[in-house]
């Protein structure tokens, strides 16, 4: 049962994916071949329209062929006919709505889950919040003089201010006072040791919640992502990647944990896809957009599209090869 709902976040995401590049495709009258779910051999198909809708046997992946995208075409109707704005539009509409997915699936989660507060719900055991005095159910009300509205104001202030000592002004029950802490340093964050209280049910909350949580962790990814291509990070933090494997395996893990585990992985996951389809790289779309970029640069004088094929063609057989290793970390991993 698990295994399925894997196969059902996978094949939500990439059909969100793949959805964003065929409607603004279509919006632009590109001529469309076919509409695919998965990779390999065909599942279903139906056509309609001229165009082939299908699913195939591999989950991990998807497509929408359109007429002159990798090759010269005499169609006045081909992907590169169209202009630069159609074409960039295109190519960034599958990684935009897969963001855009991210922040629709995280509303509802922290609506039932409730979005953190400034009321502490927990102070950890002997952490400078607790050596301080600080208790469950206080309330933050400053750092260093800067009011805290929203618990994500507490992280914010700490790291700020978390080389120096914090003056924290709190409330317990109707009294006020204030204490002075050094916060610790952990992996490059300032920590003080609190879990934040949560409310339920506040719909505008949630809503902010899920944007800050969505720009929160992307920067979280971009940094992981430079510090690993640059070789600021330790073997094992590297070893942390996760192939389709090791996806899986979470996402059987977060079905069995309860569905709103799931809906939030689901998110995470489609960030993930987004952000990683923007990056430079040939095969990946912000490949494509870098050449289209390239292309306004140079008075809208366009790369042969066969050897932009041809390096779309190694890309992607690169990418293969790094997910084959991957995987088999993964692999490695689930047998020890």
């Amino acid at each position: 049962m698990n295994i399925i709902v894997a196969i059902l976040v996978f094949g939500l995401i990439i059909f969100v994916h793949e959805l964003g590049h065929f409607l603004l495709a279509k919006r632009a009258g590109v001529t469309i071949h076919e509409f695919s779910i998965g990779m390999g051999p065909q599942l279903f198909s139906k056509e309609s329209g001229g165009i082939k809708y299908s699913i195939r046997m591999i989950p991990l992946g998807g497509y929408v062929a359109m007429e002159g995208e990798d090759e010269e075409s005499n169609d006045p109707n081909s992907f590169g006919k169209k202009s630069l704005k159609d074409r960039f539009l295109t190519i960034f509409a599958g990684p935009f709505v897969n963001i855009v997915l991210c922040v629709i699936l995280l509303i509802p989660v922290f609506f039932f889950i409730g979005t953190p507060s400034t009321k502490f719900g927990a102070v950890i055991d002997k952490s400078p919040a607790a050596s301080a005095g600080l208790k469950k159910d206080d309330i933050i009300l400053s750092i260093n003089g800067q009011e805290t509205r929203e618990f994500n104001d507490i992280g914010r202030l700490v790291n700020k201010y978390g080389k120096e000592e914090l003056s924290i002004k709190y409330k317990r029950k109707d009294h006020v006072d204030t204490v002075k802490l050094k916060a610790q340093n952990q992996g490059g964050r300032y920590l003080v040791g609190i879990q934040p209280a949560y409310e339920k049910n506040q719909p505008i909350k949630a809503i902010k919640q899920a944007f800050v949580v969505t720009y929160d962790t992307s920067k979280t990814m971009l940094t992981f992502l430079w510090k690993l291509v640059t070789g600021q990070l330790s073997g094992k933090a590297a070893d942390a990647l996760s192939g389709p494997v090791g996806v899986v395996k979470m996402v059987s893990n977060a079905a069995t944990s309860g569905f709103i585990n799931v809906v939030y992985l689901t998110a995470i996951i489609s960030l993930n896809i987004g952000l990683m389809n923007l990056l430079p790289i040939p095969a990946l779309d912000g490949w494509r957009i870098l050449m289209l970029l390239i292309e306004g640069l140079r008075g809208g004088k366009k790369f042969p599209a066969k050897i932009e094929g041809y390096i779309n063609a190694v890309g992607l057989i690169a990418l293969l090869g790094l997910m084959l290793f991957v995987t088999y970390k993964d692999i490695i991993r689930l047998l020890s």
